[in-house]
């Protein structure tokens, strides 16, 4: 079992979105959702939380290389379109940096036919905590 196999088995936000591993490996994840109705905005485009939490979640996932409980130490985003109900979202994180403690990893979140709808990157520190 994969790191991010072990994280989504207690990660019941990320299973409520549909969330569903494509890949995972170590710094190098990626990640689908289909957006359903209920993300949805009063502008009916997605949400931004759900986009956020979609890159979140291969953020998270990416920077838990190892046994050690790694968290988010901060995070940015940058929504670039809109996407809206039934689309499918892809996020692909990967690691740019991991040092000591501290890494960044990019997250670029698409849409089915390839269009960037989202930058992300976030910021990492690694606990003293085992994972599991």
């Amino acid at each position: 079992m994969t790191n991010a196999e072990r994280l989504m088995r207690d990660d019941y936000a990320s299973q409520a979105l549909g969330i569903e591993i494509i890949n995972a490996e170590p710094g190098d994840v990626t990640l689908r959702m289909t957006v359903r109705r209920d993300m949805l905005n009063g502008f009916g485009i997605t949400h931004g939380g759900m986009i956020f939490s979609l890159a979140d979640t291969a953020f998270a996932f990416a920077c838990n290389e190892t046994d050690t409980a790694t968290v988010a130490a901060g995070a940015d985003i940058a929504v670039l379109a809109p996407t809206r109900e039934g689309d499918t979202l892809t996020a692909h994180a990967k690691r740019v940096s991991r040092t000591g403690r501290n890494g960044i990893y990019d997250i670029i979140v698409t849409n089915e036919v390839g269009d960037t709808i989202a930058l992300f990157r976030g910021r990492s520190r690694t606990t003293n905590l085992p994972l599991d």
